[in-house]
């Protein structure tokens, strides 16, 4: 199987306009290289264009502008057929007419031109292949056909449900077969259109590994759309954001975590988002929450004094807020709600100076109630800092010097 990476270059998509508006842009200007054999999950709020980009890319809509490669062959004036990807859908979109087996095999048998006489043949050893042996029509193509369609059930655990019909299956089993009829066809790219979002929560946690497993065993690169927060974070190699149709920040999972390029990414990766406050720059590189001076330590120490007296927004994530004995340096709040996880629990709170709302995460055996007041320590290296415009702050290092911020991109085979 011959595997290639994807290219976009400056691509735009849009529609006309409709009653007298404006044309409606969902795609603008998006440029992003693809590895050969890379996960990439693309992630942002519906209507960011994410769906429209796997269309473009699978050649059901036409971009108004820009290239799609596949390797170094531009593929946007090529049908949908000839671009050897393989879709794989919300909705699964089985044939519910068609076996197991032969669903699997459907991509398989359109893809290659066969003249009436070999229909027939194919068709006679498909009808025959139960009686004895002397009675058998044999096609040498539907046998190597067969192989294929048997050596994909087998990984995906089908095998013992070839002959059932889709509304026989469960909607784990369907998605594996969904998953297995793309697999078949040995594509070039595999597009996945928030394939794990009809499952309950434990199939979405059993299905999303065999994805990553298959993926890693295939090499196949693959494009994947999600609105799943775990999803993002733990299956691909890096992660593509976008928003109104512009590509916010792209990079490995934790990078955008840690280090996330504006506002936008930093409450849209990681659940629960991470806390953002306004606060002033004070002397001595510490931030100024109203009255309460907090410490900032780690790479942004060197460049705060830059910014004395100036408004930034301070970004901080839940688990970097810590409940703490009471100090004049820890804020003080109230505890609005309490969600107990198990393994942790989420404090949503109003902190009294300012009246902020901020979420924490908290060890599950700590007993805090809806209305007590506790005390919060920040991390002093857990600050992000952005702008006015919610760009954030550019470090004086390059980040690549810095060994907590550059994770290493995981293998891609």
């Amino acid at each position: 199987m011959s595997l290639a990476g994807v290219r976009f270059e400056a691509l735009n998509k849009n529609y006309p306009a409709r009653g007298g508006g404006e044309p409606v842009e969902v795609i603008s200007d998006l440029s992003l290289s693809i590895a050969d054999g890379e996960f990439l999950v693309l992630v942002g709020p519906s209507g960011c264009g994410k769906s429209t980009l796997l269309r473009l890319m699978a050649g059901l809509e036409t971009p108004s502008s820009g290239e799609i490669l596949v390797g170094e062959q531009p593929v946007s004036g090529l049908r949908p057929g000839k671009r050897n990807v393989a879709m794989v859908f919300q909705s699964y979109a089985l044939y519910p007419h068609l076996s197991v087996r032969d669903n699997l095999a459907f991509g398989l048998r359109r893809s290659q031109r066969r003249t009436a006489l070999q229909q027939l043949k194919d068709q006679l050893h498909r009808n025959t292949r139960r009686l004895p042996g002397a009675l058998r029509i044999h096609s040498p193509r539907e046998q190597q056909l067969e192989k294929r369609v048997l050596d994909v059930a087998q990984s995906l655990e089908l095998d013992q449900l070839l002959d059932r019909r889709p509304k026989e299956l469960s909607g784990g089993q369907k998605q594996r077969v969904a998953l297995g009829r793309a697999m078949a066809r040995k594509p070039e790219v595999f597009l996945m259109d928030e394939p794990l979002s009809n499952l309950d929560a434990k199939l979405r946690g059993s299905t999303r590994t065999r994805i990553v497993d298959l993926q890693r065993q295939l090499g196949t690169t693959t494009i994947y759309v999600t609105h799943d927060q775990v999803e993002a974070m733990t299956m691909g190699h890096r992660i593509a954001v976008l928003n109104n149709g512009f590509l916010q920040q792209l990079g490995t999972p934790m990078e955008l975590y840690r280090w996330p390029s504006n506002l936008f990414v930093a409450q849209f990766i990681g659940s629960p988002p991470m806390n953002v406050l306004p606060v002033q720059v004070g002397p001595s590189g510490t931030l100024m929450l109203g009255d309460k001076r907090l410490n900032v330590e780690g790479p942004f120490k060197a460049v705060l004094p830059t910014f004395e007296g100036q408004q930034l927004n301070g970004g901080i994530r839940p688990e970097q807020l810590r409940v703490a004995p009471a100090t004049n340096r820890n804020l003080k709040a109230e505890v609005s709600h309490c969600e107990v996880l198990g393994n942790e629990q989420l404090l949503t709170c109003r902190l009294l100076d300012g009246d902020h709302l901020v979420q924490v995460r908290a060890d599950p055996n700590m007993e805090i109630a809806t209305g007590c007041l506790i005390h919060l320590e920040a991390d002093p290296e857990g600050w992000r800092l952005f702008d006015a415009d919610g760009n954030a702050i550019a470090l004086q290092q390059p980040q690549q010097a810095l060994e907590t911020i550059e994770p290493q991109l995981p293998p891609l085979t």
